[in-house]
């Protein structure tokens, strides 16, 4: 993608349809992980005893949640010559432990709700002491299709790390994100939420175009998207209930209406227009449409994103020759240069708990993910491609998702905070502009 996309905007016609469903055979993407596996410690997710109408193999989408955190290695089930024991009393901790620290078994039976399951598991530290113990017992998980069974064993997967790290999981959140395919007349560009995991059922088309669709924003709650679509030749934002499939056109000004970021409340969207002749940000009001114009400099202004107290905005602007990130109070006031290494720093996003403030990089020689100490303001470098940009944090501020240019093209990527473990989620097209979404209600 040119590096210049924050500063121009094309403006042409586009179809935006009703939300539906897409479903395939396959997942929806296909995941590779690098890190230190000297680090990674062992677990063994032995198959859980499940009632014959789950469909959903709860253990195997915890190992598969487990193994690709890149944090845990996991046996082989044909590797389990012990056996697969479904209750404590039959794991000998001697037995089990020259092959992991720890082992989780479990049960999967019909849940008391109608077409609802309960999944409980334990899981027993069989690395301390002969005598297995009972470390957590999670249960009343309930999910009622493939697709919430799969969500039940996410919230498992999540019990499971979050014990173990010391770290909540992100197994059970979902990301938006935008693939283009084909050329010229057949080129497309669909606007797509799925399960982090990228499983294929859980995937949901929030709009289709022929021209670009650009900038996904979940709101807070997670039940919205505000994004950049186009409306009889001119750009607009949009903002979807994605549940409901109700889609309403936030701001259509003459001229560009771009990079919209939700407050931290879900009361505003920050976003660039530039009806006023020049690209500024401006804060909108949600429910009474009222603004607040925060940038009036003769340069481009663009990519707002707030701090997680609302009180402050980071956006990226040109003023100075090339694009630096800037800052202000979000009620408007003095602005201050932010960023001094290297040639350009843009498109910044903070962590949901306020520590780093993720930003790309370029020194001349391409285009990395940097993460700001925002206590100290150094920059760390995390990714080594030639083209990566549009960093996005996790919810539990430890992992980030971006875009890459990868050997098919562009391509999802993800990294620890640490730099320790990446993953490259490749599909079939280019996929851009990755947004991870809010914790679920009752995952706080």
């Amino acid at each position: 993608m040119n590096k210049k996309r924050a500063f121009c905007f094309s403006l042409c016609a586009v179809l935006l349809t009703a939300v539906q469903m897409g479903y395939a055979d396959d997942d929806v993407f296909k995941i590779s992980v690098s890190n230190d596996r000297t680090r990674a410690q062992p677990i063994v997710i032995v198959p859980f005893k499940q009632d014959p109408s789950v469909t959903t193999d709860v253990a195997q989408v915890i190992d598969d949640d487990l193994s690709r955190s890149g944090m845990f290695t996991t046996m082989p089930r044909s590797d389990m010559t012990f056996g697969q024991p479904g209750d404590v009393s039959q794991v000998s901790a001697p037995d089990w432990k020259r092959f992991g620290n720890n082992v989780v078994i479990g049960k999967v039976v019909p849940g008391s709700a109608p077409g609802s399951i309960d999944v409980s598991f334990t899981l027993i530290d069989v690395l301390h002491g002969d005598t297995a113990s009972v470390v957590m017992n999670g249960s009343d998980i309930l999910g009622r299709d493939k697709a919430h069974q799969r969500s039940a064993a996410h919230q498992a997967a999540d019990m499971i790390f979050q014990k173990l790290t010391g770290i909540r999981g992100v197994f059970n959140t979902q990301i938006a994100y935008i693939n283009s395919s084909g050329t010229g007349n057949n080129r497309r560009f669909q606007l797509f939420i799925c399960d982090a995991d990228g499983y294929a059922g859980s995937q949901h088309t929030i709009a289709t175009s022929h021209e670009p669709l650009m900038s996904p924003a979940w709101s807070p709650d997670g039940r919205k998207l505000a994004f950049v679509g186009y409306d009889r030749g001119y750009s607009a934002i949009y903002v979807q209930t994605w549940e409901t499939g109700e889609l309403k056109k936030f701001v259509g000004e003459k001229g560009i209406n771009g990079a919209p970021a939700w407050s931290p409340d879900g009361t505003k969207l920050a976003v660039t227009l530039s009806f006023e002749r020049n690209p500024d940000i401006y804060v909108i009001d949600v429910a009474t449409g009222a603004r607040t114009r925060i940038t009036t400099d003769p340069g481009i202004d663009t990519e707002a994103t707030w701090s997680p107290d609302g009180q402050t905005l980071v956006w990226t602007s040109d003023r100075g020759g090339l694009p630096q990130l800037y800052m202000a109070p979000a009620t408007g006031g003095a602005q201050t240069r932010l960023t001094f290494q290297g040639n350009r720093n843009e498109d910044p996003s903070f962590s949901p708990d306020g520590k780093l403030l993720a930003l790309v990089n370029s020194d001349g020689s391409g285009y990395h993910i940097g993460l700001m100490d925002w206590q100290t303001r150094a920059i760390k470098i995390i990714s080594d491609g030639s083209m990566d940009e549009h960093p996005r944090f996790a919810p539990n501020s430890q992992v980030l998702i971006y875009t890459s240019q990868g050997s098919r093209g562009e391509e999802l990527r993800t990294a620890t905070v640490d730099g320790r473990v990446h993953q490259a989620l490749s599909q079939p097209g280019n996929v851009r502009e990755p947004a991870w979404g809010p914790f679920p209600p009752g995952n706080q």
